[in-house]
């Protein structure tokens, strides 16, 4: 039956079964170690990702998918008679990957309808997003309704981190307003914010277990919730967090999946992030 397919790129960090179960098409980005490349979730799991951060010599980059990867899911929602293509992207101010699906959407515009959004956020805030479309195109919304849905969802979702070293944001230029601040901070922990599309600085914490009870925090008093989901970079506590998180009041149960290597390329290992959607008011 024709409806409107939704489309991400692997920034979102949705585990693969619950991507296949929505019935969401993601489009890889590629990873590099050194002078390989892998296609996200293709060539590399999330697990082979942080082995190889872990155990390797080279320090990950990312790069965004051609054109052509998302021309030719779009092409492919028109061939099964699709209504429509609504595409989230990671944000615009730190990718390539929206203009990518832009120039694609352009290609392609004569034969389906297809609306490009930008998330302005990374992660699970790009995953609850995705996850809100697949909830307005379940009830029959039309393309214009989806994506009305999903950008005042998007006012609402909020996303934080802590990262055990600040090397990786460093190293990738991926820390905005931030960057002037690395060299006197090395040794403390930085809760970070996704405001407006880039990384900054939210908080200074002198100990890892401060930065995650200040990140709890920031869930906690914002209040009810309409979505929450934890990223898991190879942390250790982890499962500590994921606990506390549970019991906070949300109107969809926690979400938890691995940091993939998108966004973990620029986090590193230990890092967590924290995602959540306000609920409406």
């Amino acid at each position: 039956m024709p409806g409107i397919q939704v489309v991400t790129d692997s920034a979102c960090d949705l585990p693969p079964e619950l991507a296949d179960k929505l019935g969401i098409r993601v489009v890889p980005l590629t990873i590099r170690f050194g002078d390989e490349e892998l296609i996200d979730r293709v060539e590399l799991s999330d697990k082979e990702f942080w082995d190889r951060v872990v155990t390797g010599p080279h320090m990950p980059q990312t790069a965004a998918p051609s054109p052509g990867a998302f021309q030719a899911v779009f092409s492919e929602a028109a061939d099964a008679g699709m209504d429509g293509v609504i595409c989230i992207n990671l944000s615009s101010k730190v990718s390539a990957t929206f203009q990518a699906a832009r120039t694609a959407a352009d290609a392609v515009s004569d034969r389906i309808p297809i609306a490009v959004v930008d998330s302005l956020t990374l992660t699970l805030g790009l995953g609850l997003l995705v996850i809100e479309s697949c909830d307005l195109a379940a009830s029959s919304a039309n393309l214009d309704e989806v994506v009305a849905g999903v950008d005042d969802a998007a006012s609402r979702v909020r996303v934080f981190g802590v990262v055990d070293s600040l090397d990786f944001l460093r190293k990738g230029g991926r820390i905005g307003g931030a960057s002037h601040l690395m060299g006197s901070l090395l040794s403390i922990k930085l809760v970070l914010e996704v405001r407006d599309g880039v990384v900054e600085v939210d908080s200074k914490q002198r100990t890892r277990t401060r930065a995650v009870q200040y990140l709890e925090s920031k869930v906690v008093d914002s209040g009810p919730l309409e979505r929450i989901a934890l990223a898991d970079g190879r942390a250790s506590d982890a499962g500590e967090v994921a606990d506390m998180l549970r019991k906070v009041k949300s109107a969809h149960p926690l979400e938890v999946s691995a940091l993939g290597p998108v966004v973990g390329s620029h986090t590193g290992p230990g890092s967590l992030g924290v995602c959540f959607m306000l609920a409406r008011s």
